[in-house]
């Protein structure tokens, strides 16, 4: 099977590259040819640019010109959609409706409901962009802080869905949880379009030590992984660790990490270790006796959980969207009221006074992660929607509809010189993954 897999990335790497980057091995490693046309986001260096970028986030003339030539020559069977904003823009789906190539798009995020993305606002859960209109988010500037800003996603996304793009043009989206998936029902995408595909890890990281001896060795302790910024907890953590004396380490960096460099005052029994690599996460995961995520947004997967699963690790997680899905009370974990420090504490302090509970929920996990997690359940997943929109797969008419007259084609400014985009056509492990 030949695949292109379209993917914008962001300026800073997270959990979309690893699920981009980790799919289209495994579909190479099953001898599927998988080509990667791939675009880095810039930050614009002029008020020009700036203008350019928004209108090609509604429509890029020169990604479609590119895109029909590429669909021509590498005839793919399928392109699988990752990410299209800023600099794709929905054109490339007309392109691949021209040529008569079936889509498949997996919405890692909320981006078509949202123009931040996120659901998340100023410290809360928000949903007023489906509750009402696109453009409550451009009153309050949700994407990237920018009012401007937020009304040229917002425009993006209004008008493709009265155009019909979003229904029209894609043959099947992927998201990763049930909860993801009726929140884009609710904002009007096809209930039959969309089908849930949990994300996966590779390569399987394996338990650490036995369940019996991991409590009581020298690195004991509960352990948080993450961005460090609002929506991920971090401050709810800290509150609920003022009440704990138990060791916490907490790997990762963001905007908050100043709440717990030195010299500001925390718990002594928080230790902070920044990034770690992949490998030296995982390490710490298996030396840990539960992995605490305080999430506050709706996640849209939550990777590490998975990653935790794998190592046999339970699970404290908040009690919201998809990680209550993923955890069950009681036998992967414990859930915890989002944003509430002594409920946290409180869980906290029941699992780590009955091990022998946490034991158990430890070999739950690793037997869910067996079960639905690996990277050869996924792949069985991957390539049974394949072959069923290819089976179902209608003729598409070789021409736009006549409604998108109205696409404004011709009244885009020509982008000016690339932000370093690139079709790749190399195999896969040449690829260097960006840090």
């Amino acid at each position: 099977m030949k695949i292109l897999s379209v993917y914008n990335r962001y300026l800073n790497r997270g959990g979309e590259d690893e699920v981009f980057e980790s799919e289209a091995a495994l579909l190479e490693q099953h001898g599927s040819e998988v080509t990667l046309v791939e675009e880095h986001v810039a930050a614009p260096s002029s008020v020009r640019r700036k203008i350019i970028l928004s209108l090609n986030a509604t429509w890029s003339r020169e990604w479609y010109a590119r895109f029909q030539e590429l669909l021509s020559s590498a005839r793919p069977d399928i392109v699988h959609i990752h990410n299209l904003v800023p600099n794709f823009s929905p054109s490339v789906l007309y392109a691949c409706r021209q040529a008569n190539v079936p889509v498949i798009h997996t919405l890692h995020n909320y981006r078509l409901l949202c123009p931040a993305s996120t659901l998340f606002r100023d410290g809360h859960l928000c949903e007023e962009c489906i509750d009402h209109s696109l453009w409550r988010g451009v009153r309050y500037g949700c994407y990237q802080g920018s009012r401007p800003g937020t009304a040229a996603v917002a425009m993006m996304l209004g008008l493709h869905r009265l155009l019909g793009t979003w229904a029209d043009t894609v043959d099947c989206y992927l998201v990763p949880s049930e909860f993801a998936r009726q929140k884009f029902v609710r904002g009007g995408l096809p209930a039959e379009k969309i089908v849930v595909k949990p994300n996966f890890v590779e390569p399987d990281p394996g338990t650490g030590p036995s369940n019996e001896n991991r409590n009581g060795h020298d690195n004991d302790c509960a352990l948080f992984v993450g961005r460090l910024s609002p929506q991920k907890g971090i401050r709810t953590l800290l509150a609920a660790w003022e009440q704990l004396t138990f060791p916490l380490v907490v790997v990762g960096d963001g905007p908050l990490s100043c709440l717990l460099e030195e010299p500001q005052p925390r718990s002594p029994a928080v230790t902070y270790r920044g990034r770690l690599s992949r490998d030296q996460t995982l390490a710490a995961m298996k030396q840990a006796r539960f992995l605490v995520v305080p999430s506050e947004w709706y996640e849209s997967f939550g990777l590490i959980i998975v990653e935790a699963f794998a190592s046999g690790v339970p699970v404290l997680c908040s009690r919201l969207g998809a990680m209550e899905e993923i955890v069950e009370d009681g036998r992967t974990g414990l859930h915890f009221t989002a944003g509430d420090a002594g409920d946290l504490a409180a869980k906290v302090r029941w699992a780590w006074d009955h091990p022998d509970e946490m034991r158990g929920m430890g070999r739950n996990a690793r037997s869910e992660y067996e079960a639905k997690y690996t990277a050869e359940r996924n792949y069985e997943m991957l390539y049974d929607i394949y072959q069923r929109v290819l089976t179902n797969a209608k003729p598409r008419h070789s021409q736009v509809r006549a409604s998108s007259a109205v696409l404004p084609v011709d009244m885009i400014a020509s982008p000016g010189p690339k932000d370093g985009g690139r079709v790749a056509s190399i195999p896969l492990d040449r690829q260097q993954p960006e840090g």
